[in-house]
């Protein structure tokens, strides 16, 4: 994308994903504290413990301004995990979120992972669109209220 750049975790941006995971989450679906709790503790494990082929992206304009970030863990050596997936309100429908989404995609592939997973709302209806037109099939769902609201928890999957 013109314009945008992807690179790796660096300093401050820890701070940056939980904040903008905790203000948007709250803007757009009415989700509390323990919603941003729950992003700082996947962050928090994802730093700590880091290994290869796990990464980050944040995608940035040439001001070096944030405008989205993905990342991958390994919960088993063939299966990739999308986590904390995330696109500024100014950015969503630019392609951006693709762009994002190709990316962990790829290295996945390249990385050896045979599928790609990942956990989320029913409520977050753009991302199950963009799931579902790349491939993606959803799992299960189950009701539950968590964050302090009623949510239908998704787990998709895509097989590479």
């Amino acid at each position: 994308m013109d314009g945008i750049s992807l690179r790796d975790l660096e300093p401050g941006d820890a701070g940056w994903v939980t904040m903008r995971h905790g203000e948007l989450y709250w803007t757009d679906e009415g989700y509390d504290i323990a919603f941003e709790a729950l992003v700082a503790g996947i962050l928090s494990e994802f730093i700590r413990d880091r290994r290869p082929p796990e990464r980050a992206w944040i995608a940035t304009d040439d001001a070096g301004r944030r405008l989205g970030c993905v990342f991958t863990t390994r919960p088993a050596p063939d299966t990739a995990k999308l986590r904390m997936f995330l696109v500024e309100p100014e950015m969503r429908g630019t392609g951006l979120a693709q762009h994002l989404l190709d990316t962990l995609v790829s290295h996945a592939r390249n990385t050896g992972a045979v599928r790609v997973v990942l956990w989320t709302h029913e409520s977050h209806r753009a991302a199950g669109k963009l799931y579902r037109r790349n491939g993606f099939r959803l799992l299960d769902e189950t009701p539950v209220v968590a964050f302090g609201q009623p949510t239908v928890e998704q787990n998709w999957a895509l097989d590479l």
